[in-house]
């Protein structure tokens, strides 16, 4: 593929599953990606992508390997985009619980992923979200449906408006009962679902992303 002119974006490697998914996604609207674990380039890139499946645990183990924390809060603190994707959104987090066992996420956000309560899982498919007013993320996107491929989620996020940032603008799914689907925070943005999987729908959603970059 020829170079593009488009935002320069890192994605994260940390050993987690989906990273060529996510680069040929954001190659395709537009973005001259660098799948990467140098903290240097993660650092300096217009917008960094974090991507993650499996194990929460597992996926904040392969995170410290490449001292990802730091990265994600080198560049919050600068004002530089991230975006999180399914366990990408979860590690961001105070912490999961998987099996009884607690371990503790990156922190930016308060709030638990747990086990979903619902008669099936994984939740596996398609399925929509309840967009909030004033969202960047999925604008133009309304009432469009997304690819979810999980069995963990946040139930519940308690976020005040602090003195840099608004309240966080939450987008709900429902499988079994309400979860968050995407959170937007600044410069700090996730989805649960993929929106590399999502057909036309996630490439909007990504070129929305991208827009914020410049």
């Amino acid at each position: 593929m020829a170079p593009s002119n488009g935002p320069k974006v890192a994605v994260l490697d940390y050993g987690s599953g989906n990273l060529r998914s996510a680069v040929r996604a954001l190659e395709r609207v537009g973005a001259d990606v660098t799948l990467t674990s140098d903290r240097a380039v993660a650092e300096a890139a217009d917008g960094l992508v974090v991507p993650g499946v499996g194990a929460f645990a597992a996926c904040m183990k392969g995170l410290r390997a490449v001292r990802g924390g730091e990265v994600i809060g080198r560049r919050l603190a600068g004002g530089r985009p991230v975006l999180g994707i399914c366990v990408g959104m979860q590690i961001l987090f105070e912490k999961g619980v998987e099996h009884g066992v607690e371990s503790a996420g990156c922190g930016e956000w308060p709030g638990v992923v747990d086990r979903l309560e619902a008669p099936v899982l994984p939740h596996m498919g398609w399925n929509t979200v309840d967009v909030p007013e004033g969202t960047r993320l999925f604008a133009g996107l309304e009432g469009e449906r997304f690819y979810f491929v999980h069995s963990y989620g946040v139930r519940g996020m308690d976020m005040p408006p602090s003195d840099r940032y608004p309240a966080p603008l939450l987008t709900w799914s429902r499988h079994g009962h309400p979860f968050l689907a995407a959170v937007e925070n600044g410069t700090l943005s996730a989805t649960q679902f993929h929106p590399e999987k999502s057909g036309d729908a996630g490439a909007a959603l990504l070129e929305n992303w991208l827009r914020t970059l410049t």
